[in-house]
């Protein structure tokens, strides 16, 4: 009798069961997610009556596999036409998002007295929306075709390149364990001449390639390029020193903008299928019932955080970007889960062997929990918004129509796109050279100085002198009111000013912070 490799019989195991309680969660029309969840709960060492998986390290790296084949899908998913299409709102909506839960998230963290990276990876898991659970719930709801469902998938294509780069920064603040601003820029330049390369070959080489082998694309031959072009970007990013599964995404996009496409997603979706739900299945395995159950508090506490946080931040994102406040509100009920992307985030914890035992499990069960409210937040979120939009006061009413209007008005003037291209590309400029001149000083000029005079107290003049230095750049970038005269007040309503320059005066205290921080924590280790 032939020796049977234990990985067949582990897959075998694990598909068998994960088949069985997908049946059952199909038959129960909840998400499948969770099925394939259940399945890798019961084939763990933590479920002592079943069967358990033997060799977890081979399950491992076909999760890993999953991985990389989901983060491919979403790619060719995504592309440049689709990102121009959702416009504004849909990006404003998702940074609004992002950036809210993200520090949201960091606070909880901090507030419950956990390690200021298990806080930033808290952060980061509940900042993006599941694209999967949202997309099932608006077909089993037949939403698909509502105006807010069509704001909710802009968000989510958004969310899902947004997502790439906060995995870059969280991997790179990371391997230092501080924050470190020269390895920050490092890492983004790095980043940015990445997606240039992914540009390139997404416009000339790759389309041409396709073209000249027309011919010769069988099913069988264009499913074997796709797949190797997939694990050559994957072993590119990972040799320059990105995430796999950022190499995944981009070659997946780079494939979206061909005309094979269509073809490509419909042939890599069995494989999707397959090693998705062994992924998801891998996820289950790590649930530990004991972790669960000391940290049943603050799993409810983020829960709620979550839902709570989601449906506040999306909607004013919304609002922020021109839509009615019955639409914000639907939207922001919809974006109201963490799934797919947050398990990935905690994975690269996990791997990076930088986050704490019990994180990835909590991570796993807000999931559970938000997934099964989703369908039922969704629909009830017409009712609420209705009944909440006849509760405001006629004036406040009056004023976000109003706003709507001319945040919609303002998008078809070409005054205004000037106006703001303009605000950009100046306000891009003074950022990088405020950053420059704070890591200037703080790199090369501090320790020159204190090898010439060996007196620590020349940091506090140092940092007085860099101040001063970027205060004539702090006055014009944030101080400075925008031009009330450069677009007609017919056209656009001040309050749309009004609003840059506030957000401005956000990211001028943020730099502040960044001068402050890296002076007198960074410097100190230095010293």
């Amino acid at each position: 009798m032939s020796h049977l490799p234990q990985l067949i019989i582990d897959l075998s195991l694990l598909l068998g069961v994960a088949a069985i309680t997908t049946l059952l969660f199909k038959w129960l029309k909840q998400p499948l997610v969770l099925g394939y969840i259940l399945a890798g709960f019961v084939v763990s060492p933590y479920f002592k009556w079943f069967p358990t998986v033997y060799d977890a390290e081979n399950i491992k790296v076909w999760a890993e596999i999953g991985v990389l084949f989901l983060l491919f899908s979403l790619g060719l998913e995504f592309s440049f036409k689709k990102l121009i299409k959702v416009g504004g709102s849909a990006s404003i909506t998702a940074v609004v998002e992002v950036v809210a839960m993200s520090l949201i998230g960091y606070g909880t963290g901090i507030a419950m007295s956990w390690s200021h990276i298990d806080s930033l990876f808290l952060g980061g898991i509940l900042s993006i929306s599941s694209t999967t659970i949202i997309i099932r719930a608006f077909d089993e709801l037949g939403y698909k075709t509502r105006q807010f469902a069509s704001l909710v998938f802009g968000v989510l294509i958004v969310e899902d390149l947004v997502a790439i780069i906060l995995m870059v920064l969280l991997a790179t603040l990371s391997v230092s364990q501080q924050f470190s601003g020269s390895e920050m820029i490092f890492s983004i330049m790095k980043l940015v001449f990445f997606l240039i390369i992914w540009f390139a070959m997404g416009i000339f080489f790759i389309p041409s390639l396709l073209r000249k082998a027309k011919k010769f694309l069988t099913d069988e031959l264009l499913l074997i390029a796709s797949v190797s072009l997939c694990f050559g970007m994957v072993v590119l990013a990972n040799q320059v020193g990105f995430s796999p599964a950022l190499g995944a995404f981009v070659m997946g996009s780079i494939l979206a903008e061909t005309t094979k496409a269509e073809r490509i997603e419909h042939l890599i979706m069995p494989l999707k299928d397959l090693f998705g739900a062994i992924f998801f299945v891998s996820v289950g395995m790590l649930i530990n019932p004991a972790i669960l159950l000391e940290y049943a508090v603050p799993i409810l506490i983020l829960c709620l955080v979550t839902i709570a946080g989601k449906i506040l931040s999306s909607g004013l994102g919304a609002l922020l970007s021109g839509q009615s406040f019955q639409t914000s509100l639907q939207a922001g009920f919809s974006l109201a889960q963490i799934g797919e992307f947050s398990f990935i985030i905690a994975t690269l914890g996990t791997t990076l062997n930088v986050t704490s035992e019990f994180l990835y499990p909590i991570a796993v069960s807000i999931s559970a929990v938000t997934t099964m409210t989703t369908p039922y937040l969704i629909r009830l979120s017409g009712p609420v918004a209705r009944m909440l939009e006849h509760k405001l006061p006629v004036g406040l009413q009056e004023k976000l129509r109003k706003y709507s209007e001319n945040v919609n008005r303002a998008r078809t003037s070409s005054a205004w796109k000037r106006f703001l291209k303009q605000q950009l590309l100046k306000g891009l400029l003074q950022v990088v050279l405020m950053f420059s001149i704070i890591l200037l000083s703080a790199r090369f000029i501090y320790p020159a100085l204190v090898q010439e005079t060996s007196q620590p107290w020349m940091k506090y003049v140092l940092a007085l002198v860099t101040f001063l230095s970027i205060s004539p750049f702090l006055w014009a970038f944030a101080i400075k009111v925008p031009g009330w005269k450069v677009i007609n007040e017919e056209v656009v309503n001040p309050a749309l000013i009004r609003m840059i320059h506030f957000t401005k005066l956000g990211i001028a205290c943020l730099l502040i912070g960044f001068l402050v921080f890296t002076f007198f924590t960074w410097l100190e280790d230095y010293w």
